[in-house]
């Protein structure tokens, strides 16, 4: 896995600017709705973020649409949080996500995100059992 920090050196380093302690801290907090570091998870892009992947670094996106009826809570944020593990941006209609095996997964539940996140919290549990 990948983390915010090592994506956030290349992508500076492929915008031709320096990359030290300060300018990562800077494009961290500009970049990551989260700037702190987590073991897994926690890489859900500001709208900036976004705009200098899709625009500035020409980095392709899966659109995945939300269901009709879905209903955006906390919680939901939480386990997208905790569970997609690749550079991703939310917007009031679609999840973008830049994994492709992922913007599968994501399809499948038929971009019901509430859906997606408790079949992963689930799934997270029963390894726990195992």
């Amino acid at each position: 896995m990948t983390s915010k920090e090592t994506y956030t050196k290349v992508f500076l380093k492929q915008l031709d600017q320096p990359v030290n302690n300060l300018s990562v801290r800077s494009a961290l907090a500009e970049w990551w709705r989260n700037p702190r570091t987590k073991e897994k998870g926690g890489m859900r892009l500001t709208e900036e973020g976004f705009r200098m992947m899709t625009e500035d670094l020409d980095i392709s996106f899966y659109e995945v649409p939300y269901a009709p009826d879905m209903n955006f809570t906390t919680q939901i944020i939480i386990w997208l949080d905790n569970f997609i593990d690749c550079p991703y941006y939310l917007d009031k209609r679609s999840m973008f996500v830049t994994d492709d095996k992922k913007a599968l997964e994501l399809h499948m539940f038929s971009g019901d995100i509430k859906k997606y996140g408790i079949s992963k919290a689930l799934a997270r549990q029963d390894a726990k059992n195992d």
